[in-house]
């Protein structure tokens, strides 16, 4: 299975709606960074990614991007690929 690295807060909807489409494929393990609890996260995922908002979904160092572009993905058969490799 693919490793899965997420950047989080606690209270994201977009985020709950993201790990719960991932495990939906069949993810049993994301390793979440919550970036609300340390600022310097947040800059990091920013600099990593270009984008300020969370989620921030890596699957094998490939950026996803969001909730949107994963259901993206979803919908458009790719994701199983990409949880696969």
């Amino acid at each position: 299975m693919a490793k899965i690295v997420m950047y989080t807060t606690e209270v994201c909807p977009y985020c709950i709606r993201a790990e719960q489409l991932l495990q939906r494929r069949g993810v049993t393990e994301i390793e979440k960074i919550r970036v609300d609890l340390q600022p310097e996260l947040r800059i990091a995922m920013v600099e990593r990614t270009g984008r300020r908002t969370v989620p921030q979904i890596f699957i094998n160092e490939h950026h996803v991007g969001g909730y949107d572009d994963l259901a993206e993905l979803d919908q458009a058969g790719e994701l199983k690929a990409l949880l696969l490799e």
